[in-house]
């Protein structure tokens, strides 16, 4: 009678737990994600799918982002509930406004080394000529960066339409780098600018230019940032520095990117404990510059990259708990 009684109440005890589970899976419900058009940002909203799904019971639906009309549509509309890599400083003060109202949240910085731009060259460039430290020291060394044409040395900037051109031409030119011997190469799309630092790496050729990270050409080919040995001034930066009509720009530093993942307050509300997962994940630049290489070289999309992280990387158990660790594991 006694056995009778501990197994009922085993039972009872165990179908309570599996309806609070039931019940705070339920809360979750359905998510929607924006799955950026970037290699990175693809990946992340994979991982994001395959640990809420599996590790918190949510119901997640990928949809198709870019980072201005995603972060206008969180903002209008308040959806998509995700997004996961949000690079915010072009809609840094709209997006402030609306965390400070509650409609918005910053969750985790992705990059846990914020991203990365400037301007770089070869590692082993920087090996073989270790006074090489900042951009005046690359400027002042015409001769280790040939133009492509064969006339003078080259810097490389971004391809049209990308805003970062900007900056680059209005630093050329606060640096001088025209009567330093240099002249700007256009590369005319990213394919182009990422197929110069790899030519450059086969020849074993000097390359001096603008790129970003985390990004698989950064996984494959080792590159040395180099510092603009000035401050950053932020009142220049935005009104001179990265503006088109910019008449007499100033030494100055990149700007810092601040990439995060923003959620809409009916995630952070409904997710529950999925919302702790959210807040902790973040990865290192070289460890995405890596996962980056890997989906290029073997032609894998994000949600192969994300798979590849999960089953490969040990980071993102730190990120979930116990519970939801053996979930996702079990769903691998």
């Amino acid at each position: 009678m006694n056995f009778f009684k501990k197994s009922m109440i085993s039972v009872v005890f165990a179908m309570g737990l599996g309806a609070f589970s039931t019940q705070a899976n339920a809360a979750c419900g359905s998510i929607s994600i924006a799955e950026m058009d970037w290699a990175s940002a693809e990946m992340f909203a994979h991982i994001d799918k395959v640990i809420l799904e599996n590790g918190y019971g949510c119901e997640v639906e990928l949809v198709p982002g870019a980072t201005m009309p995603t972060a206008t549509s969180m903002m209008e509309k308040g959806e998509p509930d995700v997004a996961p890599e949000l690079w915010i400083n072009a809609v840094r003060t709209a997006l402030d406004a609306a965390t400070a109202e509650g409609r918005l949240h910053y969750a985790a910085e992705v990059f846990s080394d914020t991203g990365e731009e400037g301007w770089w060259i070869p590692q082993y460039i920087a090996d073989a000529n270790p006074s090489i430290q900042t951009v005046e020291d690359a400027l002042n060394r015409p001769d280790l960066f040939p133009h492509p044409e064969g006339d003078g040395a080259a810097i490389y900037t971004c391809p049209s339409g990308w805003n970062c051109q900007l900056s680059t031409n209005n630093l050329f030119r606060a640096f001088g780098g025209e009567s330093k011997g240099f002249r700007i190469v256009d590369p005319g799309s990213g394919g182009a600018l990422a197929g110069a630092i790899g030519e450059a790496y086969e020849k074993g050729e000097g390359w001096f230019g603008y790129y970003w990270a985390p990004t698989a050409i950064l996984g494959k080919y080792p590159m040395k940032k180099l510092s603009f040995d000035v401050p950053h001034d932020n009142d220049e930066w935005n009104n001179c520095t990265s503006q088109e009509d910019c008449a007499d720009p100033q030494k100055n530093s990149w700007v810092v990117s601040s990439v995060y993942t923003v959620v809409t307050d009916n995630f952070k509300q409904k997710a529950g404990i999925g919302m702790d997962y959210i807040v902790k994940r973040a990865l290192p630049n070289k460890t995405i510059n890596a996962l980056l290489a890997w989906k290029d070289d073997n032609q894998a999309t994000g949600e192969d990259a994300a798979m590849h992280f999960l089953s490969n990387y040990s980071e993102w158990h730190d990120w979930v708990d116990g519970s939801a660790r053996a979930k996702v594991e079990s769903a691998l």
